[in-house]
């Protein structure tokens, strides 16, 4: 397609800051350089008719990591990088929910829960080191972050007693979306969407941008592609797909609340009277590693098993939805927000922690510059 004088003119033309990807981190990002630059034009591109990733696919889990998760962080991560992992969600939930306001993302603290399998000594680890991963989270929180409490929704094949985190809360995503979406607009930074960027080049005041729709000049470049990183030669990102499904309305749903089980490889909540479930990646590491939107029979046959025979072992229910989505992985946990070159940034890998650090990272993003 040939575009207009126009066209150009008022969308590719003078463009200080452009920034690839439309999920929570792209458009924080947009909304920080918005205020400290308020004359700046600012251009958001979007491969998708809507976020592609995981920005409006995910569970809403408003979540700092269930006490196994942080236990198996310990293995890899000193206790310091763990607190400042711990640190970073806590203040990106609190910058989410000050951007948008609860309402209009539906925030709930109903708790968190982690339900253990009798099938292995998970729980047992996790009650021996209850009280120091307490203890390393008290400053945080000012308070025991973990108790055990008994199994009251009906769950079977595992544990009687559930570790309970109160500080835990859900959101809904799309709600979410939709209000950060307004607010970028409103601010005047404009979207486009259905933009694919397929490579980059680099002088010393400008950074050409090929797009599967035109080539145009922007003086900064900032990447948001998180789970995409590596097609823009980011290598230290993998991507890894995260497989949901939804039930229909199930008549006095008696579930409330964010749970998580194998070491947050599974989780699940409730919404609209029916329960989400996702995960299953731990199945397959090597074949989840992909941009690939499908769906496996293994993957999506086991989480129905488990919400049968563990989750919902004597409610009737039926699956009304499946999806995925992508996230961005790598060896550490700790998100990639760094200048690449002269005139290009990144802010990813954030570890299927999107929804509870993605705020903060767009505003680091953004304070690169």
């Amino acid at each position: 397609m040939n575009y207009s004088y126009w066209e150009i003119k008022s969308w590719f033309t003078d463009i200080d800051y452009t920034i690839v990807g439309s999920g929570i981190v792209g458009l924080n990002c947009a909304l920080q350089l918005k205020s400290r630059f308020p004359m700046a034009k600012i251009l958001v591109l979007e491969k998708g008719m809507l976020p592609q990733g995981a920005s409006t696919k995910n569970a809403g889990f408003a979540c700092f990591g269930s006490l196994s998760e942080i236990m198996d962080d310990l293995k890899t991560h000193s206790e310091d990088e763990v607190f400042q992992l711990v640190k970073k969600r806590i203040d990106g939930l609190k910058l989410l929910r000050e951007t948008l306001g609860d309402a209009n993302i539906n925030y709930q603290q109903n708790g968190g829960y982690e339900l253990f399998s009798k099938t292995d000594d998970l729980f047992e680890q996790c009650q021996s080191q209850n009280e120091a991963i307490n203890q390393l989270l008290k400053p945080l929180f000012n308070h025991k972050v973990f108790s055990f409490q008994p199994n009251t929704f009906g769950f079977k094949h595992c544990y009687d007693r559930l570790s309970f985190n109160q500080f835990e809360g859900q959101i809904d995503t799309g709600m979410m979306m939709m209000s950060l979406t307004q607010l970028v607009q409103n601010a005047g930074i404009k979207i486009l969407n259905n933009v694919a960027v397929e490579h980059f080049s680099e002088d010393s005041n400008s950074v050409k941008i090929k797009t599967n729709q035109l080539e145009f000049s922007t003086s900064k470049l900032l990447i948001a592609t998180n789970g995409f990183a590596s097609r823009l030669n980011i290598s230290e990102v993998k991507p890894a797909r995260a497989q949901v499904l939804i039930t229909k309305p199930i008549k006095d749903l008696h579930i409330k609340g964010t749970f998580h089980l194998d070491q947050g490889y599974y989780y699940f909540r409730n919404i609209d009277n029916r329960i989400l479930f996702g995960g299953g990646r731990n199945l397959d590491i090597q074949g989840e590693e992909t941009t690939d939107f499908d769906l496996t029979d293994l993957i999506q046959n086991t989480l129905e098993e488990l919400l049968q025979s563990t989750i919902l072992p004597t409610t009737p229910f039926e699956i009304e939805q499946r999806w995925s989505g992508i996230m961005g992985v790598g060896h550490q946990k700790k998100p990639i927000v760094k200048q690449l070159s002269s005139n290009v940034y990144c802010g990813v890998r954030l570890g299927g922690m999107g929804v509870a650090i993605g705020s903060l990272i767009g505003k680091e993003l953004a304070d690169l510059l």
